[in-house]
């Protein structure tokens, strides 16, 4: 009997488009001989569609043996899909739901990272409550580490809503529009660099958290960052990549360190930027992009794996 497989899609964050080609690689990597997939589309509105057509979540999951969550950003990754997977009883892969909303929370996640003595880049976090003006934290900003900046929201992935404040005279503008539209902001030291991620895999080629071997990406020219969504000037990567054996070995320890001080499950993986001082975290993804233009799948096939072997591994982990 093949298993059931419910592949979630879609979803209500700005990442929509990415968590549908995630969701279409999921569907076609699976043999047919041993799973029968169930496509459920989550649409902008939240509301969530079986076989083409409007469908509750319990009506939903009460249909498959396991869940594939390839939702990205916020309601996929900020724990609210993954309670409400608990809530059901159905098994799923990927981290639970206090890890996942803790991982996506940049300024939480940074705590918790900053005590596991894992460096990542300086920063400094600002919310609502703050009783000051755009200015004043500029200046508290300035006074802690010069420019440029790079000023993130709080509960975005895939490089959504980061800006690039070059000079102190920008920086104000930018915390205010980050204000305004999230209710916090963390600016973040911009570190020059080459920039890297790579993969993690519990219980994998026996290891306990298996690291792929890292991915090297090269920026669009004139990028200060790497965003998924500018395809037509989209970034590349490279495995193997140019680092050192040296430098390999510390992301993957420092990697698989913040993958257990956030208390991950089953996958994740790591972005860095590694310079002339070392390598930094720059945050930790409970939800790999397995699209086409994703690293993910370069970092698999270069250790002779595959898509399809992760996601049968993730079931797998999933089902206990």
């Amino acid at each position: 009997m093949r298993t059931v497989v419910g592949v979630l899609r879609g979803g209500t964050s700005s990442e929509y488009d990415l968590s549908l080609e995630t969701g279409s690689a999921i569907l076609s990597a699976l043999p047919e001989e041993k799973y029968e997939t169930r496509d459920i589309l989550v649409d902008k509105s939240g509301m969530w569609h079986l076989r083409g057509t409007p469908a509750t979540p319990a009506r939903a999951l009460s249909q498959v043996d396991v869940v594939l969550n390839a939702l990205h950003g916020s309601v996929g990754e900020d724990g609210t899909v993954q309670r409400m997977l608990q809530r059901s009883g159905v098994p799923y892969a990927g981290s639970r739901a206090l890890s996942s909303g803790l991982a996506l929370n940049k300024i939480r996640a940074r705590e918790v990272l900053q005590t596991a003595d894992i460096p990542m880049p300086r920063a400094v976090s600002f919310s609502l409550d703050n009783r000051m003006n755009t200015q004043d934290m500029a200046d508290a900003v300035f006074a802690s580490f010069g420019p440029p900046y790079v000023v993130k929201p709080p509960m975005e992935g895939s490089s959504r809503g980061i800006e690039i404040a070059l000079t102190i005279i920008e920086l104000p503008d930018y915390i205010g529009d980050a204000l305004d539209e999230y209710g916090a902001v963390l600016i973040e030291e911009y570190m020059l660099g080459d920039h890297a991620t790579v993969g993690l895999i519990e219980d994998f080629r026996d290891e306990p958290v298996y690291a792929l071997p890292p991915a090297y990406i090269s920026l669009p020219e004139d990028a200060y960052f790497h965003d998924p969504y500018h395809k037509s000037a989209a970034s590349s990567y490279s495995v193997p990549s140019h680092f050192s054996h040296g430098q390999k070995k510390i992301i993957a320890d420092m990697a698989r360190r913040a993958h257990d001080a956030l208390k991950l499950a089953h996958y994740s993986d790591a972005d860095f930027v590694v310079t002339r001082h070392g390598p930094y975290l720059l945050e930790m993804n409970t939800s790999p992009h397995l699209h086409k233009r994703a690293a993910f799948p370069h970092m698999l096939e270069a250790v002779g794996s595959s898509v399809r072997e992760f996601l049968e591994h993730a079931i797998s982990l999933a089902r206990g």
